[in-house]
C-alpha cells in the first residue's frame, strides 16, 4: 500500500502529547492523519489533518470513527476494547491489537498473563472489590493498584496497615509485594507484523517522591554490560509473549540480588523513550509508524548519552501556563525542550520535556539537574 503523499488515512485514539510527538513523525512521511480525542484543545487538534472531538471511551464514537480510517493505532491504552474488536472482525487493521489492549488495559489480566508465560514478576494478589480486601491477610507494607484506569502513580498507593485499605475506593485490585530494588528500568521493544524485532538501549528511571511520576530518565541506564543484557532479555520475553505490533515499553525493576522483575508495560509511545528524539537514530514515534505500517524497522542504537527531564505543573498552580526560566535553560550545554501544547497547568501536570544531550551521561545528569531546579511551570 502506498502510506505517502495518497489518501491512506491513519487513524490515532487519543490527541494528546503523544499523540503530538506521533504527528511530527507522520507529517515527514507526508501520512494524512485523523484524530479522536475529547478535548477540543487538546495538543493534536492544531495540527492533525482532521481532528473529531469524542470520547476514546465510547463505544459509538470509537466504532464510527474506526469505519473512517484505513488503520487505527493509539495513543493512549484506556479505550472501549469492544469497539476495537468489532472494527477487527469488521476487517479494519488495528496496531497494537485489541487482544493485546485487552489484557493490558486490566493490571489484574496483566500479572495473570505474566505469571502464565513465566515472566518474572513481584508476588501479588487479585481482590474484586474493597470488602475482600479487608478480609484478607496482607502482609505490610505493600502495594495496591487499582486494576483499570491507573497511570502516572495514580491508582498506586502504598498499604502500612489495615487502616490505609479502608481509605480506598472500591474497585477491582491487585496487591503487590514490594520489591528491594537498585533501579527502575525500562526498555522500549518495537515489533512489526513480519516478526522483526529491535529493542531500544536500557534506561534508567529516577521517580518524583511525592507525585510517583519520573522525573529523570537517563540513557544508556548507569548499570553493568551483564545487568542491561539480562533486562533486554526480559524484554524481549514480554514483548514475544504478546506477539504485539507497534512499541511495547517494559518498566523493570532491578533487585538488589540484579534479577530482573517486569513491573507493568504500555502498548505505545512512552515517557520513557522520550529520549529518543534527540538521543536516538530512530526516534520511539517513528519507530511506532514503522512499526504499524511493517515497514523495516529503524536503527535504535544512541547517537549520544541522553537525560530527559519532565516538565510538569507546579504545585498550587492552576491557570493559563507560563514558563519561567525558559531562556536560562536554553544558554544550557546540548538542551532542547519540547512543549505539549496545553494552554492550561495543573499541579504535577506534565506540560512538556526537556532533553540534556551530551558524549557523558553523567555530565548530562548534572545539566539535567540543573533544568529542573531553573525552569518553572507556573500559572500567570
Amino acid at each position: 500500500m502506498n502510506y505517502y503523499s495518497s489518501n491512506f488515512k491513519l487513524g490515532i485514539l487519543g490527541g494528546g502529547q503523544l499523540g503530538r510527538m506521533l504527528l511530527t513523525e507522520t507529517q515527514k512521511f507526508d501520512i494524512h492523519t485523523c484524530i479522536l480525542e475529547n478535548s477540543k484543545d487538546a495538543p493534536c487538534a492544531q495540527i492533525a489533518n482532521e481532528f473529531t472531538v469524542g470520547n476514546w471511551s465510547d463505544y459509538d464514537a470509537v466504532y464510527n470513527f474506526g469505519k473512517t480510517v484505513d488503520l487505527l493505532t493509539i495513543e493512549i491504552e484506556h479505550i472501549n476494547i469492544k469497539a476495537l474488536l468489532q472494527l477487527e472482525k469488521e476487517g479494519l487493521t488495528i496496531y497494537p491489537q485489541p487482544k493485546v489492549l485487552q489484557i493490558i488495559q486490566n493490571k489484574g489480566f496483566q500479572k495473570d498473563f505474566y505469571a502464565k508465560n513465566g515472566i518474572p514478576t513481584a508476588n501479588y494478589k487479585r481482590f474484586t472489590n474493597k470488602e475482600a480486601l479487608q478480609k484478607a491477610t496482607l502482609n505490610y507494607p505493600c502495594i495496591w493498584k487499582t486494576d483499570t484506569f491507573g497511570y502516572d502513580g495514580t491508582g498506586v498507593k502504598k498499604l502500612n496497615s489495615i487502616q490505609d485499605v479502608d481509605l480506598l475506593p472500591n474497585v477491582s485490585c491487585i496487591v503487590e509485594e514490594i520489591i528491594p530494588f537498585k533501579n527502575e528500568l525500562a526498555v522500549i521493544v518495537a515489533r512489526n507484523s513480519s516478526g522483526e524485532i529491535k529493542t531500544y538501549p536500557v534506561v534508567e528511571m529516577e521517580f518524583h517522591s511525592e507525585a510517583n511520576q519520573v522525573e529523570y530518565v537517563l540513557c544508556p541506564a548507569r548499570i553493568s554490560k551483564e545487568v542491561a543484557e539480562k533486562a533486554q532479555k526480559v524484554a524481549l520475553q514480554v514483548a514475544n509473549a504478546f506477539k504485539h505490533v507497534g512499541l511495547l515499553a517494559v518498566e523493570l525493576f532491578q533487585t538488589e540480588n540484579d534479577e530482573i522483575l517486569v513491573n507493568e508495560v504500555a502498548p505505545r509511545p512512552h515517557n520513557s523513550g522520550h529520549f529518543s528524539i534527540e538521543g536516538s537514530y530512530t526516534n520511539q514515534f517513528e519507530q511506532h509508524i514503522r512499526a504499524i505500517l511493517n515497514l523495516p524497522l529503524g536503527d535504535t542504537e544512541n547517537k549520544v548519552a541522553s537525560v530527559m527531564v519532565n516538565l510538569v505543573g507546579k504545585e498550587n498552580h492552576v491557570g493559563n501556563v507560563h514558563y519561567k526560566n525558559m531562556n536560562d535553560i536554553l544558554k544550557l550545554k546540548g538542551v532542547t525542550p519540547h512543549i505539549y501544547g496545553k494552554k492550561i497547568t495543573k499541579p504535577f501536570r506534565k506540560m512538556g520535556h526537556v532533553t540534556v544531550a551530551d558524549k557523558d551521561i553523567n555530565q548530562a545528569r548534572k545539566i539535567a539537574e540543573i533544568v529542573k531546579n531553573t525552569i518553572s511551570v507556573i500559572s500567570k
